[in-house]
């Protein structure tokens, strides 16, 4: 008989896991409290328009295809995706605009052209961004931190002796700003420090590994949008053998001293020989393992930020904007301080607008647009939201309009938004933090909770909470550390 295993939660992580381990020979059970798949990875629709609602940005996707090919099916007739001309295109009120090329040299020149920092400097910048990825991923990305034999490994000596070139007591904007000088590059660079929700003038400047896997090896979007990256594996995880349960809130877990052995579920008590957990790691201490010491660390330390997001159906098409855009705050020093400080928003933030339908023309109706326009935000401790928000809006407003010299409220024909108390509610997201832990620590990558504890047999964890960290990639990677420590089940 297959041994059971039990996956709490639908996240990207969640079904990765669910994946490798019914390709291991496991009979496996995915436990997800909202009606559909994905997490922070979904979708919604309205007026018309459809809008991917998490994660936009899609990079390394060979951990995606790498599943299908684990499975023994080909990538090619499951999900399709396709390289980006452009990664991003970015705008500051003076007027500049840059747009990221995807081929690093056309970038470079983009800048030299835009700025006048020369494409030599910006060249050498992703290169030493390569060197730090080549010296830090088998270490920090695709192997534990809690297991012992693990620093015998190569790749951890290799880290070792390189240790200097890690940057790790000099924060990110301190290194970005003595290598550009000019303060757009450098705004264009600290960015990076966003995509695990964390501040450039605290985070490493080891962090500066991120614009390798954009500039370097390349952004690339899925052709049916980022939420097919989830219906396409939950459709490969069924075709495994994968039964997936929605609408089941997972209540406990069932232990008996050291080892897990179920979980409780609707009120039922349900065994299994193993379980992964794709949930929050401090609602698992707090909700699911109540009778367990709470690691201190995930308290005490600076949590990521989260996000307030309007889905915006647009009436107009603007040829101006690319798929990915980036509208520029004039300070955004003000703009982390708020964020982490003062625990607030900047009368002057940065915005994102992301366009799905630039690559996915069904995604709005023809002439219009489906825009995703997205701010950084703290996490929810109590703040009057509903005030925040509306202030937000309309600095976001006056912004937008700005810089394309329109006036955006008269398009906007259909409207919803998600805010920290929604993130929270619907993916159980503690306190609407996007990526649990932020990296505003030279040691944060320790911090962050281990993939699997000694102290608690068959009990393993993945997503955005745990180690490495957050978004697609890193999620993917989680799932990646706890198949390389489970075994294949037997007969």
């Amino acid at each position: 008989m297959k041994q059971r295993t039990a996956i709490i939660g639908s996240g990207i992580g969640g079904i990765a896991s669910a994946i490798r381990l019914a390709a291991k020979g496991y009979a496996v059970d995915v436990f997800e409290q909202a009606e559909r798949p994905g997490g922070k990875l979904a979708e919604r629709r309205h007026g018309g328009f459809r809008f991917d609602t998490g994660p936009s940005l899609f990079t390394l996707p060979e951990l995606v295809t790498e599943l299908f090919s684990l499975c023994g099916k080909d990538p090619e007739n499951h999900f399709g995706y396709r390289p980006l001309d452009s990664s991003c295109k970015y705008f500051w009120e003076d007027g500049s605009v840059i747009n990221a090329w995807s081929n690093s040299h056309d970038f470079a020149r983009e800048v030299e052209e835009q700025t006048g920092v020369s494409a030599h400097r910006v060249l050498s910048f992703l290169n030493k961004s390569r060197r730090l990825y080549d010296i830090t991923h088998e270490v920090f990305l695709f192997n534990s931190f809690n297991k012992p034999s693990n620093f015998l490994l190569p790749a951890y000596r290799k880290a070792l002796l390189h240790l200097h070139e890690l940057n790790a007591f000099t924060s990110m904007h301190q290194k970005n700003r003595a290598w550009f000088g000019d303060p757009r590059v450098v705004q264009l660079f600290d960015r990076y420090a966003t995509y695990n929700g964390s501040n450039p003038y605290k985070t490493p400047a080891t962090l500066n590994i991120i614009p390798h896997l954009e500039h370097n090896v390349g952004a690339f979007f899925p052709v049916k949008g980022m939420y097919s990256i989830v219906q396409s594996l939950t459709r490969l995880a069924e075709e495994m053998g994968v039964t997936f349960h929605f609408s089941s809130k997972v209540e406990q877990l069932v232990m008996d001293r050291k080892q897990v052995n179920g979980l409780k579920v609707n009120g039922q008590v349900i065994p299994f020989h193993m379980v992964v957990s794709n949930a929050d790691i401090v609602n698992v201490y707090k909700q699911l393992l109540p009778f367990r010491p709470f690691p201190k660390k995930q308290l005490s330390l600076e949590r990521s930020t989260s996000a307030l997001i309007f889905y915006w159906g647009v009436n107009k098409s603007f040829p101006q904007l690319s798929l990915h855009n980036i509208l520029f705050s004039n300070d955004y020093k003000k703009e982390f301080h708020h964020l982490f400080t003062k625990g607030s928003i900047s009368s002057d933030p940065t915005v994102y607008i992301f366009i799905s339908a630039r690559q996915v023309p069904g995604d709005a109706p023809a002439g219009q647009e489906n825009w995703y326009v997205m701010i950084n935000v703290p996490e929810n401790k109590g703040q009057d939201w509903d005030l925040l928000i509306k202030e937000a809006r309309s600095s976001i407003e006056e912004k937008i309009s700005r810089t394309l010299g329109i006036n955006i409220r008269q398009h906007i024909v259909s409207e919803s938004f998600a805010d920290p108390r929604s993130i929270e509610r619907e993916t159980g997201s503690y306190n609407g933090s996007l990526y649990g832990l932020s990296s505003n620590n030279r040691l944060a990558a320790f911090y962050r909770h281990a993939n699997f504890k000694k102290s608690m047999k068959n009990l393993f964890f993945t997503g955005g909470s745990v180690h490495p960290g957050g978004g697609i990639p890193l999620c993917l990677a989680s799932a990646k550390i706890i198949d390389k420590e489970i075994k294949h089940s037997k007969p």
